[in-house]
């Protein structure tokens, strides 16, 4: 073989091992920040309610072919100490079908008053208080669908998840503006309406802000539309190179029953996959407002319409262009 060819053979060896030994270093980096997302009991944040909330029922075995529900948890962890659940400041239910490629995201109020399973019944943001199998199993009732998976974090892991993918651009519909003394001002909000670059602290005041009229019900719309543009993000080639650090950055901020297959599983799901709908639980149409003793809180008119009404959103969908075909032959 001529040296020139030798050469040339030599240099393609040399780039095609560089280029398997950095998809082998970035898998197993992935791999190895993914394990440390599922907590074991000593560094959980659920330590203390783990023996309680072992009781409840182990959530549904997803077998990779049906719809997946992973119920996503945001707490305020602000002033709580060592070992302490605060309530859930938001809850949401992101359904994944595997078959149509299809995502809806539901927000449930926090102030829906509905039963927490062998504690009564209460808010639904005080669910998480007694483990995360409590919750799924709480929400897995007012919704009635199973809930397989939860993923829980804090202000802190949110912040930290924005600026690791270099912040979101989005359209803020209004101004926002409110100051907590309670707070020594550390969470105040102040936001101008109009295109803009969020960071981490200023997508935190607008997923937080809920001081106008229309108060929780114009919040977890906003917190919807903003999950679902982190989302995109996360699509874009710039943000898969980036997933190890990325991961890196929020692991200590998230506790998930999710195993690492389990992951890649969704991970491979989720990005074939479109949000179809984005919808409030409960709906206007069967909410109610009401008081248990002075406590203000919100019922549901029927808990089967409203089970009625997931399933029908989870389960409509178009038809794909072979089904329309087969439709008009016929």
């Amino acid at each position: 073989m001529p040296l020139k060819k030798k050469k040339k053979a030599a240099i393609l060896i040399i780039i095609l091992l560089a280029v398997v030994a950095f998809g082998l270093y970035y898998f197993l980096s992935i791999y190895k920040i993914l394990e440390g997302l599922n907590k074991t009991s000593d560094n959980s944040p659920f330590s203390k309610v783990m023996a309680n909330d072992e009781k409840v029922v182990e959530p549904p075995k997803w077998l990779g072919t049906e719809p997946v529900n992973i119920l996503l948890m945001g707490v305020d962890a602000r002033g709580s100490t060592k070992g302490e659940i605060p309530r859930s400041d938001s809850m949401m239910v992101v359904s994944l079908d595997p078959v149509h490629k299809r995502i809806h995201v539901f927000s449930i109020l926090r102030d829906t008053y509905t039963d927490i399973p062998d504690h009564g019944k209460n808010r639904i943001n005080t669910a998480i208080t007694h483990g995360p199998k409590t919750a799924m199993s709480a929400v897995s009732d007012l919704l009635g669908i199973p809930i397989q998976f939860y993923v829980y974090t804090d202000f802190q892991g949110f912040i930290k998840l924005v600026d690791a993918v270099g912040g979101i651009d989005f359209y803020v519909e209004k101004d926002m503006n409110y100051g907590s003394i309670a707070d020594k001002h550390e969470y105040d909000i102040n936001l101008k309406e109009g295109e803009q670059h969020l960071d981490g602290t200023t997508a935190l005041q607008y997923v937080r802000f809920r001081h106008d009229a229309l108060s929780d019900y114009a919040r977890t719309k906003r917190q919807r539309d903003f999950i679902n543009a982190i989302v995109e993000k996360m699509k874009s080639a710039t943000s898969i190179m980036k997933l190890p650090s990325i991961l890196e950055e929020v692991s200590p901020y998230i506790d998930t029953n999710l195993s690492v297959d389990d992951m890649w599983q969704l991970a491979s799901v989720g990005y074939k996959s479109k949000v179809e709908a984005s919808e409030q639980i409960p709906p206007m149409e069967l909410l109610k407002e009401t008081y248990v003793g002075s406590a203000a809180v919100l019922t549901v008119s029927s808990s089967n319409d409203l089970k009625e009404y997931v399933r029908n959103m989870i389960e409509a969908h178009e038809p794909d262009p072979a089904e329309a075909g087969d439709v008009e032959q016929q």
